[in-house]
């Protein structure tokens, strides 16, 4: 039987690249996100490559919508071998004494909470089984903070430690878990940022080749596919021209 992952946040960007690469390698795949149009068009899109494809709408940070979704899920859907935990945004760049609470609110309860709902929710088998991976997508921002950035540099800091600690509470099973700390990748993410200020959002990628949601769900995969005694404990990925969190060359 096919494999199956179960990707959060997968109608766009590092979330929708490993819902294609996944379907390339031959996984069956349980889609979620809160656009149920996009969820509709990408299953069948993945579906005419010979995988099945089950979506589910709904908002990760919503508890008990999620557990709701994960409790639909069929019985011979249950045995998730990879949980990829890609859901997840910044929002705005103000100085922390100035960002808007509702920012803060929607970057610490998806990031953070849903990442936690999730893992709540579906690792529980995993133990169970004993066989299971678990994929954070974390980020470069959680290694150190940046000007204006602080809170979503909180919230990456926090994927970092959850992870550790995951990894830590499974040591006894043979469920994997991988932080995979992404820079600069072109996406909506900071359309997303910048509330649809697409010129600003074009500015953060210029004068440099970023990295494509593509080229991290190829490290995602591959993680995936390491023989089962081999964990892929962290992964920092970056662009040629960019050193950490805060030093980019860009051409000019």
């Amino acid at each position: 039987m096919n494999k199956i992952a179960l990707i959060t946040g997968a109608t766009s960007g590092i979330g929708e690249a490993c819902a294609r690469r996944f379907a390339q390698g031959g996984y069956n795949l349980i889609l979620t996100g809160r656009n149920t149009g996009k969820l509709e068009i990408l299953k069948k899109q993945l579906e005419g490559t010979g995988i099945q494809v089950l979506a589910l709408a709904f908002d990760v940070r919503n508890r008990d919508a999620a557990k709701k979704a994960v409790d639909y899920i069929p019985l011979d859907w249950r045995k998730i071998d990879v949980l990829i935990n890609n859901a997840g945004l910044a929002r705005g760049l103000e100085p922390e004494y100035e960002g808007s609470f509702q920012d803060c609110d929607e970057m610490i309860d998806t990031n953070i909470k849903g990442l936690l709902n999730m893992t709540r929710f579906v690792v529980p088998q995993m133990v169970s089984l004993n066989h299971g991976h678990v994929i954070n997508i974390g980020s470069v921002a959680g290694d150190a903070a940046y000007a204006g950035g602080g809170v979503y540099c909180a919230t990456k800091a926090a994927v970092k430690a959850l992870t550790d600690g995951l990894r830590i509470d499974v040591a006894h099973t043979r469920v994997r878990v991988t932080n995979l700390k992404p820079g600069l990748v072109e996406t909506n993410f900071s359309n997303v940022r910048f509330h649809g200020d697409n010129q600003r959002a074009d500015n953060v990628y210029k004068g440099i080749e970023p990295l494509r949601g593509a080229d991290i769900a190829d490290v995602a995969f591959y993680a995936a596919s390491a023989p089962e005694h081999v964990q892929i404990a962290e992964v920092l990925v970056l662009a040629t021209h960019q050193a950490n969190g805060t030093v980019v060359h860009r051409e000019k």
